[in-house]
């Protein structure tokens, strides 16, 4: 009796091990702003072009240790905000990122709009196999939206963006029970959070008022009376 109840025990622990390991974690990289918009506000964005990849590579570290070489782990990168960069730069960005890609194990994939993001949650794998145990967001944001290249192609504002009016098109089954989710922008927790709930099922921590992206750990809360809602 006492063997068999230690072979259940280590089918249970080799069966979460395998759903653990066929679950994936998914990062979401805005793109950066551009000097010829910012360089005349008083206090212009992105002045290190790495911003939300710094950070998002800081956090997949963290991921890695936490969860092991067998997590699967996917960067969704907008990438047309690295190709213009890279002009101001004089540096080949995509390059760069990729060598995230290899020293974590990634799965790297880039994408130019917002409806791609909604593809990739959807049918970037067979979901109902392959659960998304995880989604953090780095890069701009208002209390409404993802702006993934905000003051890029146009001053202040975006083209390409994920709104909380479309969460909808998001199939809440994708989730895994207990996904953790995460937006590291500012102003999300304003109200966007709400609406990923409603939409998908799952609490997305976001941040009231502004947050600042650092060189050396994650993004800070920067605002009188911010914090962390969800």
């Amino acid at each position: 009796m006492r063997r068999l109840s230690l072979l259940l025990l280590l089918l249970l622990v080799v069966a979460g091990s395998a759903l653990a390991a066929n679950g994936e974690y998914i990062v979401v990289v805005g793109g950066p702003s551009l000097y010829q918009w910012e360089k005349y506000k008083l206090y212009p964005h992105d002045h290190w072009w790495a911003n939300f990849v710094r950070a998002a590579r800081l956090r997949t570290e963290q991921l890695r240790t936490q969860l092991g070489p067998d997590q699967q782990i996917t960067w969704l990168v907008y990438k047309q905000g690295y190709i213009d960069r890279a002009k101001q730069e004089n540096q080949d960005l995509i390059a760069l990122i990729d060598t995230v890609r290899e020293k974590f194990n990634l799965k790297l994939v880039w994408f130019n709009a917002g409806s791609e993001v909604f593809n990739y949650l959807n049918n970037g794998q067979p979901r109902n196999q392959v659960k998304i145990t995880g989604f953090e967001y780095f890069g701009h944001s208002n209390r409404a939206c993802f702006m993934f290249d905000y003051s890029n192609f146009i001053d202040s504002a975006c083209k390409a963006w994920l709104h909380e009016n479309e969460l909808t098109r998001i199939d809440r089954r994708d989730f895994a029970h207990g996904a953790y989710v995460r937006s590291w922008g500012c102003h999300t927790g304003e109200s966007m959070s709400k609406k990923w709930y409603r939409a998908t099922g799952t609490h997305m921590i976001g941040a009231i008022g502004k947050t600042q992206f650092m060189m050396e750990e994650l993004p800070i809360l920067i605002s009188e009376g911010g914090k962390w809602v969800n």
